[in-house]
């Protein structure tokens, strides 16, 4: 077995799926992608991931993006309990959902509002700010009906990797979450009972924390998804 991780160890998806990674206790090469340089831009990158982002996951050649894709595909291929992604048609099915409430609202919202002040040119807005609080009390809602410890119940699966790397980004910009007691509740419980899975949060968390107080200034490469941040 020959895995090898693309990414950045401050992007949110690529910590998702590091927390994967660990969680399986798989051993892979990282190799960082200089963001800030554009390497993501770069042809030899496309060959990888034609949508130029990360991360980018390499099983023996195998290649594969978008980080929702790449946790199914791992806790598929090598499973470790029956729980991570579970095989009972209703029980994925939750999972499944988070991980497209994640990917369609709860990280989209809080990355407009968290993130991209940080890296590009956008303004943390009170627009932002709301989206992202809507966002939140749905998260509250969903974790209200269920009444487990995770995010779909009892037990840890691949959709918590994805939901607190999102509400690590909260963290990272001090934003006050006590507002939503549950998810409050599981953010710190999960934070206690996965040391391991949390290092790896909190390493890009610090990381995150310090470009919010010194904001990177990227290269220009004329291209959409890299606009450039004016100081």
């Amino acid at each position: 077995m020959a895995l090898t991780l693309y990414g950045v160890s401050d992007g949110p998806p690529t910590m998702a799926v590091m927390q994967a990674l660990a969680y399986l206790d798989l051993k892979y090469k990282f190799v960082t992608i200089n963001y800030a340089i554009g390497e993501h831009m770069t042809e030899e990158y496309a060959q990888k991931n034609p949508q130029k982002e990360m991360p980018v996951l390499d099983d023996n050649g195998f290649f594969l993006s978008e980080s929702n894709a790449i946790l199914q595909y791992l806790a598929d291929k090598y499973p470790k309990n029956e729980t991570l992604y579970p095989k009972n048609v209703q029980a994925r099915a939750i999972v499944n959902h988070r991980l497209c409430f994640n990917l369609s609202t709860y990280y989209r919202y809080i990355c407009e509002y968290a993130l991209e002040p940080i890296f590009f040119t956008y303004e943390r807005t009170q627009l932002r700010l709301k989206r992202a609080l809507i966002a939140l009390e749905h998260l509250n809602t969903y974790f209200s009906k269920l009444g487990g410890k995770y995010a779909t119940g009892d037990k840890i699966t691949i959709a918590d990797f994805q939901l607190a790397t999102t509400t690590m980004c909260l963290e990272a910009i001090n934003c006050d979450i006590s507002g939503y007691p549950l998810i409050q509740r599981w953010y710190n419980m999960y934070k206690v009972e996965n040391p391991t899975l949390w290092r790896i949060l909190e390493h890009g968390m610090n990381q995150l924390a310090y470009f919010e107080k010194n904001p990177p200034v990227l290269a220009s490469l004329d291209h959409p998804i890299h606009p450039v941040r004016k100081n």
